[in-house]
């Protein structure tokens, strides 16, 4: 299975954007998004279950960001509102095979053995 995530851009801040991941084949288990910025450490945005009964955000998406997939097309979406600059970063989708939620293991990069190439995302003030 391949990841190709899309729709990234350049927006000005309190713009909306609306991030795909297309998976090649089903993708069981956790997906996730990651981003990172210039000269900064990866980090986790956004995670969701399987079937979407539990989702993790970061606390500076919260409220701004959602999280969702179409499992049925193998699709991961995060839907971005209310931009800031300090949103601006490559970002990146991932997947973790392993079975089950489980909200700690769903925070860690570790945990996900399959990533997508990344869309950049530029959010201008």
């Amino acid at each position: 299975v391949q990841l190709q995530a899309s729709g990234g851009g350049l927006v000005q801040a309190g713009a909306s954007l609306r991030l795909s991941c297309a998976a090649s084949g089903p993708t069981f288990g956790t997906m996730a998004w990651f981003r990172q910025a210039p000269g900064k450490e990866r980090e986790s945005v956004a995670a969701i279950s399987w079937i979407a009964n539990s989702r993790y955000y970061a606390d500076s998406v919260k409220g701004r960001f959602t999280i969702s997939r179409d499992n049925a097309q193998n699709t991961l979406y995060l839907q971005m509102n209310s931009l800031k600059a300090e949103d601006t970063a490559v970002y990146l989708c991932a997947h973790d095979g392993t079975t089950g939620w489980n909200l700690v293991r769903a925070k860690k990069q570790e945990s996900y053995n399959l990533w997508g190439q990344g869309t950049q995302v530029t959010v201008s003030s």
